[in-house]
């Protein structure tokens, strides 16, 4: 029997909305638990342009969309929100006492009272790249994320990509696998300027091979990679070892199973009030650039303050009766408290 985990707030997407209403629950000392299909927090700009600058966030003339995602997770830090990775909502139930009991692709179980939909556009696909016959290895030694590293340990890895996605991976999967060979089209990257250089130097010292080109075709029987023929670069096609593979091709967003949950829906975006930023379903809430109403203008600034008005109406569901009191971070101490600024 899988053991179900169970919070006030189940948070689907952990971009920078769904990190934001960590907080606004948090204020109402409600728990909160997120999932995401990605490796790590962030969402879309931790995933598709960390290093460009925003310039609409209040307070801030200019932010980069990593630097906005750290201080979201150091604002929300007080209240210890719950991560799960790598994961995608596969299911969604509605209980019989209101609340819901929600399944990922890995078969965990969670029973939550409040389900807030925070996923951007829908949820991150990997692209899969044009190279022929490579759906027959997928799942088996091709894969678009790394759930577990144990599972590259002691095999011919390629990486392909040039974003920060295969230089992150490049870089903590060389001391676990056999071999690592990272391909791209060119020698210039999209990655930190800092884990490109980690990979030159690695490269000087022989720990792993860069080669400039293109991955063309694959060997190999029964889903197992035996080896990847290489084109482009200035040796001409070569054949490199290859057991596991990692294709960093960029993401596309897609509703995904969410369009499954019963929700009214409109243009492929989910319908919500403006008080309460509730869907058709009770208890269902749809926060940032995945909802709809007249007038949605899709801006982080936006989802914030959907997310303030989302977290009124989730409190009043988690405890019914409960007389809630609008208060100021800046004059209420047992918020401070919460938040750690008083003791």
């Amino acid at each position: 029997m899988t053991d179900v985990i169970k919070t006030d707030a189940l948070i689907v997407g952990a971009g920078p909305v769904g990190l934001f209403a960590v907080f606004e629950l948090g204020l109402f000392d409600m728990k909160c638990h997120l999932i995401d299909i990605l490796d790590r927090p962030g969402g879309q700009c931790a995933e598709l342009y960390p290093e460009k600058p925003i310039y609409d966030i209040p307070g801030w003339p200019s932010i980069s969309a990593q630097g906005l995602v750290d201080k979201l997770l150091e604002q929300i830090h007080p209240f210890k929100p719950d991560f799960s990775f790598n994961r995608m909502v596969s299911s969604l139930e509605k209980l019989d006492d209101g609340s819901f009991r929600v399944t990922t692709d890995e078969n965990e179980v969670f029973e939550t009272k409040v389900v807030v939909i925070a996923a951007g556009g829908g949820s991150f696909q990997p692209k899969r790249p044009p190279i022929p016959g490579i759906e027959a290895y997928e799942g088996k030694s091709v894969f678009y994320s790394v759930r577990r590293m144990e599972e590259f340990r002691g095999h011919d890895l390629v990486i392909v990509g040039g974003g920060d996605s295969a230089l992150d991976w490049t870089l903590n999967l060389q001391p676990v696998a056999k071999s690592v060979t990272l391909v791209h089209r060119r020698p210039e990257f999209r990655a930190a300027p800092d884990s490109v250089n980690k990979m030159y130097a690695m490269q000087e010292m022989k720990q792993l091979e860069f080669r400039v080109g293109q991955v063309s075709g694959l060997t190999g029987a029964d889903g197992q990679l035996a080896s990847a023929t290489i084109k482009g670069g200035p040796d001409g096609d070569i054949e490199v070892p290859c057991t596991r593979m990692l294709p960093f091709f960029g993401l596309t967003m897609k509703l995904g199973p969410i369009a499954e949950w019963g929700l009214n829906l409109h243009e492929n975006l989910i319908p919500v009030d403006t008080e309460k930023f509730q869907t058709s379903v009770s208890g269902i809430f749809a926060v940032g650039d995945i909802n709809w109403y007249p007038g949605k203008l899709k801006l982080i600034l936006s989802g914030f303050h959907e997310v303030a008005l989302m977290a009124q109406a989730a409190k009043r569901i988690i405890s019914p009766g409960e007389r809630i009191v609008f208060q100021y971070t800046t004059s209420s101490t047992s918020l401070q408290k919460k938040l750690g600024v008083v003791a």
